[in-house]
């Protein structure tokens, strides 16, 4: 707009900032989209909306970056222009401005390497946990190598700036008062346009999510989710009436043996046990491990033979092998296990505010009088896991670094100490040392004649993917095969070692993952990477099984429950798969789209009240669009919209 007019003036390193930028935007969007060329929407159409919007959000980006400079420029003096004082504030923080952003486009490479996405509230998280997320880059990455590359980038760009006299004309031309007042004007008014008009899901147009991700900023994505962290499903999502939706869901939740009592909550029952069968009642050890996909195990067709204890558990165990994770991160796989709860858009349960005293699990342990333990080998401050653990009626065993918790956690929490741990990485101790301590609490409680719950959540299968050397023949940092293997190790020598207890013929034990290792794809909802596997071991109440039923993360305890033979209160979404009466289906999303499948069959809910029905091809993990069908609309709406109010109305207390 003002190129012509401002060739030779003040406003030269505005411009060739600019230029800079767009140039570097638009590189990267081709990288992502040369790496996903196989996966992207290549038609005319998409192409267009995939750059078009790209630099549509690119120009918002740099139009709130360069503001400071805008109001720099009108309101220094004339007279100052080109003293020593405006040589060294420009260049100091023009340097400065170029080293963050090169910085940030490196950062979402690697981030993209993770995700398959454009910064999102996966890094708003991160941003908070600066500790575990540091280490993490310095132990995945060459960080000196990286910082260098920064300053190279960021040197040649000055340079070149220098060489086209771009620092020279800014401080010798003065600008008067109507140009800096236009140019001042005219960028608040785009940033206003952009805060107040364009959301960033503006750039999901073109039906790929490769395509959509590669359009996005990431700087603007980054914001946009910091802004968006909690969501309200009315305001966001298709509602209907809450006395309609509870009608429905309690119709699904209805079981031959349970009976609602809605005083509590509009779900609240009471399951009753088999009076044929004695109830059992048994230590309970339950571990979710991080990032097991159904897909690393032999029976779902790997062949690079890295779960070898796991397969055999297929054949030893009861084991769900149509089971899926309710999302994509670990706080997810929490919520689901613990809460038995569908999805609730923005963040999960386990990071929000009001979330203690809920009625969990633990619940249900604690009436049968159990001990509950949570062990953690990091620092169980991250992701708010204390807290939430912590305020649920847990003991907590972690690896903790004096972080600050309530005075009700203080009394209810331990440390891992360092003659305890051979091996730890960023994100805590390695998944054999967690286990020997959860062996060693499980000695003591069982020498006390405590019933326990030991809930292990692992850290091993993760990115840096390290591990102690010489266990498994892959060596350790060299990628997620190795983690994997590790992982499938340490489970095996754990239960070599529990096999050994006396407790343990007294104990059953529960295996599922928290969530997939990776959730992208080129669909909004990519299905095939929520398939977990999960087991239930040594429960002589059931006979080894493989259990084909469609089902959740959210049924997995209830399950047990019936195992188990208990009566006991519910305020369940979960249901004992086991029972004729079950009805197959599962509730998975992300922290914005919730999907409701059936079969092939998947309900889509997405924020500004957008919804999609689709088909889902297994062989393929395609999703075809189909006409919308009222009554299953109406039942995905319900599980959610329920899920939502009960949560937010502190219903769940």
């Amino acid at each position: 707009m003002f190129t012509f007019s401002l060739r030779n003036s003040r406003y030269q390193l505005l411009k060739a900032f600019i230029i800079w930028f767009l140039l570097f935007s638009l590189l990267l969007r081709i990288i992502f989209f040369i790496w996903h060329f196989n996966d992207v929407s290549k038609t005319f159409n998409n192409l267009m909306l995939t750059f078009g919007l790209g630099f549509v959000f690119d120009v918002g980006v740099i139009s709130m970056i360069t503001l400071p400079l805008v109001i720099y420029i009108a309101i220094f003096p004339n007279k100052w222009i080109g003293k020593l004082l405006d040589k060294i504030l420009i260049f100091f923080f023009t340097s400065l401005t170029l080293f963050i952003l090169v910085f940030t486009f490196l950062a979402e490479i690697t981030f993209w390497e993770e995700f398959k996405n454009r910064f999102n509230f996966i890094a708003v998280d991160y941003l908070i946990y600066t500790f575990e997320v540091i280490a993490n880059i310095q132990e995945s990455y060459n960080l000196t190598l990286l910082i260098a590359i920064v300053v190279i980038i960021t040197l040649a760009i000055l340079y070149i700036f220098i060489k086209k006299k771009v620092f020279t004309k800014t401080f010798k031309y003065s600008t008067d008062l109507k140009t800096r007042a236009l140019v001042l004007s005219t960028f608040i008014f785009i940033i206003y346009i952009y805060i107040k008009f364009i959301p960033n899901n503006l750039a999901e147009a073109t039906g790929n999510r490769y395509n959509d991700e590669i359009s996005k900023a990431g700087i603007y994505s980054f914001f946009a989710a910091f802004r968006n962290n909690q969501m309200k499903y009315e305001k966001f999502y298709t509602s209907i009436d809450n006395k309609k939706a509870f009608e429905i869901i309690r119709k699904k939740l209805s079981e031959p043996n349970s009976k609602f009592d809605t005083l509590q909550s509009p779900i609240h029952r009471f399951i009753a046990k088999n009076d044929t069968i004695s109830p059992q009642k048994k230590n309970v050890v339950f571990i979710l491990v991080e990032s097991l996909s159904a897909s690393f195990l032999k029976k779902h067709g790997n062949q690079e033979k890295i779960t070898p204890f796991l397969d055999s558990l297929t054949q030893n165990a009861v084991y769900f092998d149509n089971l899926y994770a309710t999302g994509t991160r670990t706080v997810r796989g929490m919520e689901a296990v613990t809460l038995c709860i569908p999805p609730t858009p923005g963040q999960s349960i386990v990071k929000r505010p009001e979330n203690h005293n809920l009625f969990t699990i633990a619940s249900v342990f604690k009436s049968k009088g159990y001990q509950n333990n949570f062990f953690y080998g990091g620092d169980g401050y991250f992701d708010n896991m204390n807290s939430f653990f912590g305020g649920n009626g847990f003991y907590i065993y972690d690896r903790g670094r004096g972080s600050i918790l309530n005075d009700d956690i203080k009394t209810t929490r331990h440390n891992i100490n360092d003659n305890e741990v051979t091996f730890e990485n960023a994100w805590g101790i390695c998944d054999e040392d967690i286990y020997n301590k959860m062996l060693t609490v499980a000695d003591q409680q069982y020498a006390e004649q405590k019933m326990f719950f030991n809930f292990i959540m692992t850290t091993s299968n993760h990115r840096p993917y390290t591990y102690p050397e010489n266990k498994i023949d892959i060596p350790s940092g060299t990628g997620r095969s190795g983690a994997v293997k590790y992982t499938d190790y340490a489970l095996h020598q754990f239960f070599k070692k529990a096999k050994e207890k006396t407790w343990y013929k007294e104990t059953v034990f529960v295996i599922i993952a928290d969530h997939c290792a990776s959730s992208a794809g080129k669909n909004e909802i990519d299905i095939i990477n929520y398939h977990i596997p999960a087991f239930i071991i040594n429960a002589s109440e059931i006979e080894n099984q493989i259990i084909s039923k469609q089902c959740s993360q959210i049924d997995l305890f209830p399950t047990l429950f019936g195992v188990l033979n208990w009566d006991y209160e519910s305020n369940f979404y979960g249901k004992n798969v086991l029972e004729k009466s079950f009805e197959e289906r599962v509730l998975l999303g992300t922290y914005r789209k919730l999907t409701l499948m059936k079969g092939n069959k998947a309900f889509i809910l997405s924020d500004q009240k957008r919804q999609t029905f689709n088909i889902w091809d297994q062989n393929t993990n395609n999703l075809k669009e189909i006409p919308i069908d009222n009554t299953f609309k109406e039942e995905a709406i319900s599980w959610y919209q329920t899920a939502d109010y009960l949560f937010t109305h502190k219903l769940l207390k």
